[in-house]
């Protein structure tokens, strides 16, 4: 049994030095690695921001010095038209118009961890109890991007905003306007944020 045993055993030559130096090299960048998100974890903690809102379209505001954008929705850009009735109207003007007539004279209390290539955080805002990211889909001014696509439905259905005509989508929009096309706000895009605040040098 034991000589059948020795015969099955299989001869391991010793690792060559470059091999052990690989190895190591290898174990001292995966504790970098751990050492460096440990130091940064404080980069993806969830931010609360409240003040006074400027808006700057239909799903970007400013408070104080932090700009935000409004996480899970895409509205039109400010200089994007639109079609209705067989002519063209600024869609991108009446959305910002929508957001400013939700966040008129109220306190805006936003939250979020992520940023976007912008270094803009990306949230969920309320202003008076209103929550704006859901508002603006359900009354047709922006679209579903990572989320709210059962208000987006309801809206189409309604025919209001902009589904009472003929738009291109925002990120089609600025695909073909050579504007910078950000990620779907979805877990691939929620993976890529969290990478680059990893790594982002300041």
């Amino acid at each position: 049994m034991s000589r059948n045993w020795s015969r099955r055993r299989r001869y391991t030559p010793p690792r060559s030095p470059f091999r052990k130096f690989l190895d190591y090299c290898l174990a001292f960048a995966i504790l970098g690695l751990i050492v460096l998100i440990v130091a940064r974890l404080d980069r993806v903690e969830t931010r609360q921001t409240t003040g006074s809102a400027i808006v700057n379209d239909g799903d970007s505001i400013t408070l104080g010095a932090e700009r935000i954008r409004l996480l899970g929705i895409d509205a039109p850009e400010y200089t994007q038209t639109c079609q209705k009735d067989g002519a063209d109207y600024p869609c991108g003007r009446r959305s910002r118009e929508a957001l400013a007539r939700l966040v008129a004279g109220k306190s805006v209390s936003c939250s979020g961890w992520e940023r976007d290539r912008y270094n803009r955080l990306l949230g969920v805002c309320t202003a008076g109890g209103v929550d704006l990211n859901r508002a603006q889909v359900e009354q047709g001014w922006a679209v579903a991007y990572g989320d709210y696509d059962d208000l987006e439905q309801a809206a189409r259905q309604k025919g209001i905003g902009i589904w009472a005509g003929t738009f291109e989508r925002p990120r089609e929009w600025r695909d073909t306007h050579r504007m910078p096309v950000e990620p779907h706000h979805g877990s691939a895009g929620s993976m890529l944020n969290w990478l680059r605040e990893m790594l982002r040098l300041s």
